[in-house]
Formats: structure tokens, C-alpha cells, sequence
């Protein structure tokens, strides 16, 4: 099993900005010891492991802690992609053995068309140079856009986070049905990952199984199982339930099953070449 999306991080490292103790339940700092204990039985072999903070320095240390630990295979970090030292910054990054994406937090920007500002194309074809895929942390009002960053540049990958977070807590289905099956058209890639914590309190986890089946359908092999932990921990799920949960209602098996819960990972951020 692979993961592909989980987070670590230290409240102490400067820049840190969430979570807050409104989140009480992860306000504190989380590494690869109490990860390993969640996933003790279920075969855990690798990770991604993705930026939780804006900041530079959270990368830095993201990147240090994961070259001391074994667990991790990748990284997606953090680049200011709009300031005019973002190619530079970029270059390297993609030094890194495990560096493998970056992720600007465009669900906290207000700006919905931000990505498709001038000043950040020079840290797009970066990117693209130094061969860096592109998580897009996107909510269902950047899905059009991200159709017209993904026409714009069609030779970077793209892996869509959580499903852009669709509406389940209002049990909303459209337009975000249609909107992220033309982003799947074009060749992107996508997370079955942060749909427990998109849901309102005491709603029944068997309200996801539409959302579910559509992006099993829609991105078949190009979709990727995360834990979201332990942001995840907010639902009040364990890694365990999620992984089970996850599994129970994709009704995948066999080959379909792997592909879900580690070969498309390994593919999309080439953990095969992982140090």
C-alpha cells in the first residue's frame, strides 16, 4: 500500500499557520512516529508526503525529515509560485532526491483565477523543465479554471486533491459531476483522499458512495487512495477506517484494488525512482 497524500508537521517551525487550536483534536505536532502505529497492519509501504504550510521553511524541513526517514518517498512542497525568484527556488527543489511536486494552496486564495495570473507562468514552465508534477489543492469553484490551466499546459501532470473537495456536506452533486470529468478528459489525475472531513457532523459515511463512484468511474486507473492524515483525524476516522472505508466503497478487487491503493501513485510520482 501506498499513500499518497499525508502531512507532517511541527507547530514550532516559523511560518507554521495551521492547524490552530480551533482544531484541537491535531493541534500538536505529528511525524513518522505516530504514523507508523496507525498503519501497523495494513501493509504500509510508502508514502507521499505534502505540504501543510506556505512557507519555504516548511518545505525545507519537509524535505529534511524525509530524507531521514524511510517511510517517505516523495515529497510535494510549497514555492511562492508568483514571486519573480520562483523559477530559481524551483530548480532546487527539483535537486532533492525525493522532491517529486509542488502545491500552492489555491483553496486559500481568493482569487479564483490566481493560477492563471502572467506573473506565475515563468514557475509553470519551471516546473515543467524540471520535470515536478502539480497538486492542485482546489475546491468546485476552481474546476473551470483548472480546465484552462490544464489546456494551457498540456505536458504538466496534474493530480487533483480530494476530489476538489466536493459539496457533501450539502449533498451537492452538480456541477461538480460534470466539471471534474472534463478535468479527467484532459488526462488529469486525481485523490480519492479528504472526503470524511467534506462531510457534515453525524452524516453517514454511505453519503459519499455517489461522489465515490463517480471518480472511480471517471478517472478509473489515474486514481489514487490517501489518507489525509492526520488532518483526517478531524473526522474523527482512524487510518485504518478510512482505508477501510475507502476500499468498501470503490467495490474494486484484484488488479483495480493495487492500482487504487499503490500502483497509480507510484506511477504519477514515480516512486520507483525514489532514494
Amino acid at each position: 500500500m501506498i499513500d499518497a497524500h499525508q502531512h507532517f508537521w511541527s507547530l514550532a517551525t516559523p511560518g507554521h499557520e495551521w492547524p490552530t487550536l480551533t482544531e484541537a483534536a491535531i493541534h500538536r505536532d505529528f511525524g513518522p512516529a505516530d504514523l507508523i502505529p496507525q498503519a501497523h497492519d495494513l501493509d504500509l509501504k510508502a508514502t507521499v508526503l505534502v505540504q501543510s504550510q506556505p512557507s519555504d521553511t516548511d518545505t525545507d524541513w519537509i524535505l529534511a525529515l524525509a530524507r531521514r526517514t524511510p517511510l517517505v518517498a516523495a515529497v510535494v512542497g510549497w514555492a511562492d509560485l508568483a514571486a519573480p525568484s520562483a523559477p530559481k527556488r524551483i530548480a532546487a527543489l527539483a535537486q532533492a532526491p525525493k522532491m517529486r511536486g509542488l502545491r500552492p494552496m489555491l483553496q486559500s486564495i481568493e482569487d479564483t483565477d490566481w493560477l492563471l495570473r502572467s506573473e506565475v507562468a515563468p514557475a509553470i514552465a519551471a516546473m515543467q523543465l524540471h520535470g515536478l508534477r502539480f497538486d492542485a489543492l482546489v475546491q468546485p469553484r476552481h474546476l473551470p479554471m483548472l480546465a484552462r490551466f490544464a489546456d494551457r499546459w498540456p505536458h504538466l501532470p496534474i493530480v487533483i486533491d480530494h476530489g476538489a473537495k466536493p459539496l457533501v456536506a450539502r449533498e451537492m452533486l452538480d456541477p461538480w459531476r460534470a466539471e471534474i470529468a472534463a478535468l479527467a478528459a484532459r488526462g488529469a489525475w486525481c485523490k480519492l483522499s479528504g472526503l470524511r472531513t467534506e462531510q457534515a457532523d453525524m452524516q453517514p459515511v454511505s453519503a459519499l458512495t455517489p461522489y465515490i463512484d463517480h471518480l472511480v468511474e471517471t478517472f478509473g486507473q489515474r486514481l489514487m487512495w490517501g489518507s489525509d492524515w492526520p488532518v483526517l483525524q478531524l473526522s474523527g476516522d482512524s487510518y485504518r477506517e478510512w482505508a477501510t472505508t475507502a476500499a468498501r466503497l470503490a467495490g474494486l478487487d484484484g488488479a483495480a484494488r493495487e492500482r487504487l491503493f499503490a500502483g497509480a501513485a507510484a506511477e504519477f510520482y514515480g516512486l520507483s525512482q525514489a532514494e
